[in-house]
């Protein structure tokens, strides 16, 4: 990781950029995918397989004696492990149910909304070299507490055709049923458009590489909704010089560890400090499995010492990032200052694996600094609000004078006609 001291402010934005992973041509091969799968759709899907996953399939859905292996072969402290962070992702999101009281904005006036769910959904979950089921849990959960009436997995095959284990389990311990073993942007083009075996859904969720980030980027122009632009993931690390630089070691390469194109960040206002954390780094990366991974995701990844704590959370705002950790004495006062980030943890014990996994928030998150605009995915993310509004005869005579004018200064007469028709027959008694 390289290392900055007090990079002005006129160098932020080039330090904030992200790495790209290079692709030829993406935007044409992905346009190429999504229109393929809409047009020719199992045919093309299973092609995109074949070219990409390597594996040639008669049958896209995953049958129930598949589930029926997983739940057989799955390990019980793996199972109680899923339950407990079920549970926990469902009180979390269970609280964030809300009712609105009908509200009379002028006598005789009463508007007030109502709150539906989505009706089908489309969940897309990494399986590659590192099957996201935990992610599976932070999609699926709120949609079911929503009231989704449709829930429809995507998620790819290995080499011999078939879905991690911990996948399966995971879905059918919450009773998902229709899952397929497509991946890439041809699983997002099939939930998009549909085709012979897979439905066509209302919005479609969950992570992915670039070609799936695109892919999503893609239908949304098309109006086809997605959960938020989820890209390769990142944490940005905020400690003091007496924070343990074991545990922020730890959280960096956790981190780096998605893939080559995460990156991770470690603001401080002590030098010492980043030092004391590139020993760790070293010393606990010689034990990580996915060291070769890390190491590429470190490359694009860089430490900067300021002045303050304060200014280190100056840049935090600006860098936007999809995890903050602030490995601070008193982190909770800082909070007030903290503008723009997916998620927050507090505090040297606050590791940010907790939340990817059992906390019970959620882990789906705005990357490549959308959090400036974006909030996570969260039970408002799998419904919707109709307003509703009704209008008694006093109502729209204690509001149609004023209808009527500005209508009539827009020039759309036609608008102003709809109340004075009702107020001429109001006033004429009919």
């Amino acid at each position: 990781m390289n290392t900055f001291f007090n990079p002005p402010y006129s160098e932020w934005e080039n330090l904030c950029k992200r790495p790209i992973l290079p692709s030829e041509d993406l935007d044409e091969k992905i346009e190429t995918i999504l229109q393929r799968v809409r047009l020719e759709g199992d045919n093309a899907v299973k092609e995109f397989t074949l070219r990409f996953d390597k594996v040639s399939l008669e049958c896209l859905k995953v049958t129930n004696s598949e589930i029926e292996f997983a739940r057989l072969h799955i390990p019980q402290e793996l199972k109680e492990a899923i339950a407990v962070s079920a549970e926990n992702i469902r009180t979390f999101h269970s609280s964030q149910i809300q009712s609105e009281s009908p509200v009379e904005t002028m006598q005789g006036i009463i508007c007030w909304r109502k709150t539906v769910a989505i009706e089908n959904v489309g969940l897309y979950i990494p399986g590659g070299s590192a099957p996201l089921f935990s992610t599976l849990l932070m999609l699926a959960v709120p949609a079911l507490i929503a009231g989704c009436t449709r829930i429809v997995l995507c998620t790819p095959p290995d080499k011999n055709g078939k879905i991690n284990p911990a996948i399966l389990y995971t879905a059918s311990f919450l009773g998902i049923t229709e899952i397929f073993k497509v991946g890439g942007a041809q699983a997002i083009a099939a939930l998009a458009y549909g085709t012979g075996s897979i439905p066509k859904v209302d919005k479609i969720f969950g992570p992915g590489n670039q070609y799936v980030t695109k892919a999503k980027e893609r239908i949304q122009k098309n109006g086809i909704a997605i959960d938020l632009p989820a890209g390769p993931s990142e944490v940005l690390v905020i400690a003091s010089g007496n924070a343990d630089p074991d545990f922020v070691a730890s959280d960096l390469l956790a981190q780096a560890e998605h893939g080559e194109d995460s990156q991770v960040v470690l603001l401080t206002d002590n030098r010492d400090f980043v030092e004391k954390v590139n020993i760790a780094l070293v010393k606990q990366l010689r034990h990580l499995p996915r060291a070769a991974i890390i190491e590429k995701a470190l490359r694009n990844s860089f430490s900067a010492v300021f002045n303050s704590i304060h200014e280190c959370i100056d840049f935090s705002n600006f860098y936007a990032p999809e995890h903050l950790i602030l490995a601070l004495d008193k982190p909770e006062d800082y909070t007030n200052r903290i503008k723009h980030a997916g998620s927050v943890f507090l505090g040297n014990y606050a590791c940010e694996s907790v939340g990817d996994y059992a906390s019970g928030t959620n882990h789906t998150l705005p990357t490549n600094g959308y959090a400036r605009s974006y909030s996570g995915v969260s039970l408002d993310s799998f419904v919707k609000k109709i307003t509703f509004q009704h209008i008694s005869k006093e109502g729209l005579q204690n509001i149609g004078k004023t209808v009527e004018v500005m209508a009539e200064a827009e020039q759309l007469i036609a608008h102003k006609n709809a109340v004075s028709i009702r107020l001429k027959k109001i006033k004429d008694g009919q």
